[in-house]
């Protein structure tokens, strides 16, 4: 066994003793964790670059001023549900896969907490609320976000065909890059594209650390990730995945035209992904699962230096 590494009910990914258990009702509890509302990291990682790029456009505004706190709010909001959506559609798709992997087998689905039926009538009313939120935007952003249906459907599929499903994660989980920009310009143009693209290679590299915890159960099911693809030389690839992330970034903010709190926004966020792939231990699931929800902090450091732009 991995060093670090747990077996039986001690692997669960649900946390135990949370605010679920000492709060919720019994019986949403199945309900809550299904949509991973006791584990935000994702929700965190799927919202923060719509942020990035509503503050990006209003930053590179002739007359830059604050985000807008409404499209904040929306974000959060359409972000919750339509991770809450996406966990649904996955679970239901892998349901016989997380079965068979200790950390996924006490999942509501997988452990009989709650019908298929049930999941899709749970998904379908997660993909309303998502669709509502949506609607509040112009007509382009309207567009461009029901496009990403394209990517969420397929993506629960990739690890039974391609090595690279976090490649595929990454042009899904960063969709909100072009969303957030078009919500506040009415249009796309470069600067929210390459942040598209920085998002597309900064998830290459989260994912492929998380996907580090369940390479030996991935093995013995057949399933493929970054992480078996890569083995014992994913070091050298964060490296490069989280380079050319801070390269594309700093492309982004110069067609922007933001200003020096950027940089010093981006140098320090660079940081803290140098430390990520200096760092992390990628045979023990524990520091994969840490590194993995540190990324919440880069994204916020980024954040605060597009912010941070607009008012200098």
């Amino acid at each position: 066994m991995n060093d670090g590494a747990q077996s039986g009910a001690d692997a669960s990914d649900i946390p135990s003793a949370g605010w679920v258990d000492r709060l919720a009702p019994k019986q949403s509890r199945p309900w809550i964790r299904l949509a991973r509302l006791d584990r935000p990291i994702g929700t965190w990682l799927l919202l923060l670059p719509c942020w990035w790029s509503t503050a990006l456009a209003a930053a590179s505004d002739p007359r830059p001023a604050w985000p807008d706190p409404w499209y904040f709010l929306l974000f959060a909001l359409g972000a919750t549900v339509m991770r809450g959506a996406g966990c649904t559609w996955n679970d239901i798709t892998d349901r016989e896969f997380d079965a068979k992997v200790a950390r996924t087998a006490t999942r509501p689905i997988p452990s009989g907490q709650i019908s298929v039926r049930g999941a899709f009538v749970f998904m379908a009313l997660l993909l309303l609320a998502g669709l509502l939120v949506l609607a509040t935007f112009n007509p382009f952003a309207i567009a461009v976000g029901v496009a990403s249906m394209a990517l969420v459907l397929p993506y629960p599929f990739m690890k039974r065909i391609t090595w690279w499903p976090q490649a595929w994660l990454g042009l899904t989980f960063n969709w909100g890059a072009l969303v957030g920009w078009a919500a506040v310009a009415g249009s796309l143009d470069g600067a929210p594209l390459a942040m598209y693209a920085a998002g597309f290679f900064w998830t290459l590299g989260y994912d492929t650390i998380y996907a580090h915890q369940d390479k030996e159960d991935d093995a013995l099911i057949g399933v493929k990730s970054s992480a078996r693809r890569l083995g014992r030389d994913t070091r050298p690839f964060l490296w490069a995945f989280y380079a050319i992330t801070v390269l594309l970034l700093s492309a982004s903010g110069w067609l922007a035209d933001l200003s020096w709190p950027y940089y010093a926004g981006l140098a320090a966020a660079a940081m803290q992904l140098a430390w990520q792939a200096a760092t992390v231990d990628i045979d023990s699931p524990r520091d994969c699962l840490a590194k993995f929800k540190s990324n919440k902090w880069f994204g916020l450091i980024l954040l605060a230096g597009i912010v941070l732009s607009g008012r200098v």
